[in-house]
Protein backbone atom coordinates (compact mmCIF):
# COMPACT_ATOMS: atom_id res chain seq x y z
CA UNK A 1 0.00 0.00 0.00
CA UNK A 2 1.14 3.52 -0.81
CA UNK A 3 0.63 6.76 0.94
CA UNK A 4 0.72 9.81 -1.30
CA UNK A 5 1.03 13.38 1.13
CA UNK A 6 0.93 16.48 0.28
CA UNK A 7 2.18 19.09 2.36
CA UNK A 8 1.46 23.06 1.20
CA UNK A 9 2.16 26.12 3.47
CA UNK A 10 -1.05 27.78 4.60
CA UNK A 11 -2.10 30.47 1.67
CA UNK A 12 -0.85 33.40 4.99
CA UNK A 13 2.24 31.93 5.07
CA UNK A 14 5.41 33.46 3.13
CA UNK A 15 7.22 31.19 0.94
CA UNK A 16 10.61 32.67 0.15
CA UNK A 17 11.42 29.70 -2.41
CA UNK A 18 7.93 30.36 -4.09
CA UNK A 19 8.86 34.42 -4.58
CA UNK A 20 12.13 34.09 -5.54
CA UNK A 21 11.21 31.42 -8.57
CA UNK A 22 8.51 33.38 -9.42
CA UNK A 23 10.89 36.67 -9.46
CA UNK A 24 13.42 34.18 -11.77
CA UNK A 25 10.47 32.97 -14.07
CA UNK A 26 9.81 36.45 -14.92
CA UNK A 27 13.54 37.62 -15.75
CA UNK A 28 13.71 34.85 -17.89
CA UNK A 29 11.09 36.60 -19.72
CA UNK A 30 7.62 34.71 -18.02
CA UNK A 31 5.80 37.47 -17.53
CA UNK A 32 2.37 35.84 -17.62
CA UNK A 33 3.43 34.21 -14.12
CA UNK A 34 1.31 35.59 -11.19
CA UNK A 35 2.88 33.51 -8.51
CA UNK A 36 4.44 30.32 -7.56
CA UNK A 37 4.08 28.25 -4.45
CA UNK A 38 6.78 25.40 -3.94
CA UNK A 39 4.99 22.57 -2.68
CA UNK A 40 6.46 18.99 -1.21
CA UNK A 41 4.74 15.60 -2.05
CA UNK A 42 5.81 12.78 0.15
CA UNK A 43 5.15 8.95 -0.49
CA UNK A 44 5.48 6.22 2.12
CA UNK A 45 5.08 2.75 1.26
CA UNK A 46 3.21 1.01 3.86
CA UNK A 47 3.00 -2.72 4.53
CA UNK A 48 -0.52 -2.02 6.47
CA UNK A 49 -3.70 -4.19 5.17
CA UNK A 50 -6.24 -1.82 5.81
CA UNK A 51 -6.51 1.60 4.05
CA UNK A 52 -7.90 2.92 7.09
CA UNK A 53 -5.27 2.59 9.50
CA UNK A 54 -2.94 3.37 7.09
CA UNK A 55 -4.26 6.64 6.83
CA UNK A 56 -4.75 7.13 10.19
CA UNK A 57 -0.87 6.52 10.92
CA UNK A 58 0.29 8.56 8.19
CA UNK A 59 -1.94 11.50 9.47
CA UNK A 60 0.14 10.84 12.80
CA UNK A 61 3.29 10.93 10.78
CA UNK A 62 2.16 14.17 9.36
CA UNK A 63 1.39 15.75 12.53
CA UNK A 64 4.40 14.19 14.50
CA UNK A 65 7.09 14.71 12.17
CA UNK A 66 6.39 15.59 8.05
CA UNK A 67 4.46 18.46 8.29
CA UNK A 68 4.27 22.04 11.04
CA UNK A 69 0.58 21.96 11.55
CA UNK A 70 1.11 25.46 12.39
CA UNK A 71 2.47 26.54 9.28
CA UNK A 72 1.88 24.40 6.76
CA UNK A 73 -1.73 22.00 6.01
CA UNK A 74 -1.30 18.57 4.17
CA UNK A 75 -3.60 15.69 2.68
CA UNK A 76 -3.40 11.89 2.56
CA UNK A 77 -4.27 9.84 -0.12
CA UNK A 78 -3.95 6.13 0.18
CA UNK A 79 -3.36 4.03 -3.07
CA UNK A 80 -3.41 0.24 -2.79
Amino acid sequence: MRAIVRVTRRPEIADPPGLTTGRALADLGYGEVAGVRIDRVITIELTTVSAADAKRRVEEMCERLLANPVLEDYSVTIEP
